[in-house]
C-alpha cells in the first residue's frame, strides 16, 4: 500500500481553519455595518406585573415616560425607593418597560457603598444567590429576596454586527473608549446578541464617570 507524505503547508493550513472556527478573530474587513452607540446605564430597576401592582395598586400599568434605545424598551414615570440594609435608601429609582417575569435593581459600585450592599457582579436574570431588600412604592412595600446586582457590561447586538466581529452569543469582547488624555479599555463586555437588538454597549455610571464617556472621540469594539 502506497503512503502519501503530508506536507507541512498542508498541516498548518488545517490548523489554522480548525482554530479560526473555535477563536475570535479581528472584525472582518470593510466599515462596520452599524454605528456603535455606548450608553451609560444609571441605577434602575425592572418589575414583575405582580411587584407593580402591589407597590402602585392593583392593575396598575407602566407609563412610558421616554424612549430607550433598544427597541420597545422606555423608562417609565414611576420611580420607587429601595431600602438597604440599616434602614439606608436611595430614593426615586426609576423603573424601566416594559414589565418583565422577575424583579431586579442595577446598581453601581458606588450605589453599593451607599446602601451597605456588596454587589455581585452578574448579568441580567442571573439573580441566584445575590442580595434582596425592601421597594417602597406609593401604595406599597416589596421584599424582594434577591435580584439586587451589578450588571455586567456588555453590548447588544444584531447577527450582522455578530458576523463583522466575529464573536457569538455570551462570547466576551473588548471596548476602547479614547477621549482627550483619557484612553480607557473595558475587558469582558458580555456580548448579547439577538435579531431585535441595535448596536449598543452598556457601562455603568462608576465606568462612565471613570473613562470620560461625555468627552469620548472615538469608541471601539475589539476581540
Amino acid at each position: 500500500m502506497e503512503s502519501k507524505t503530508v506536507k507541512r503547508s498542508d498541516i498548518e493550513r488545517l490548523v489554522r481553519e480548525a482554530l479560526s472556527k473555535k477563536l475570535p478573530g479581528p472584525p472582518a474587513a470593510g466599515s462596520p455595518p452599524n454605528d456603535l452607540k455606548v450608553n451609560i446605564s444609571a441605577r434602575h430597576m425592572h418589575i414583575s406585573q405582580a411587584n407593580l401592582e402591589v407597590l402602585f395598586g392593583p392593575g396598575h400599568r407602566l407609563e412610558v415616560l421616554r424612549p430607550l434605545y433598544q427597541e420597545g424598551q422606555f423608562a417609565a414615570k414611576e420611580t420607587v425607593t429601595l431600602i438597604g440594609p440599616r434602614n439606608r435608601i436611595i430614593p426615586n429609582l426609576r423603573i424601566l418597560g416594559p414589565c418583565r417575569s422577575l424583579t431586579q435593581v442595577e446598581l453601581a459600585f458606588t450605589d453599593g457603598i451607599q446602601l451597605g450592599f456588596d454587589l455581585p457582579v452578574r448579568q441580567s436574570g442571573d439573580i441566584d444567590n445575590t442580595p434582596g431588600g425592601y421597594i417602597m412604592g406609593p401604595k406599597g412595600l416589596v421584599e424582594i429576596p434577591k435580584g439586587i446586582i451589578r450588571a455586567a457590561r456588555h453590548v447588544h447586538m444584531g447577527p450582522v454586527d455578530a458576523e463583522y466581529y466575529r464573536v457569538r452569543h455570551q462570547d466576551r469582547i473588548r471596548l476602547r473608549v479614547k477621549a482627550a488624555g483619557c484612553t480607557t479599555v473595558f475587558e469582558d463586555l458580555l456580548v448579547r446578541v439577538d435579531p431585535s437588538f441595535k448596536l449598543e454597549a452598556h457601562l455603568d455610571t462608576d465606568e462612565g464617570n471613570a473613562c470620560h464617556m461625555e468627552e469620548a472621540e472615538s469608541l471601539e469594539l475589539f476581540a
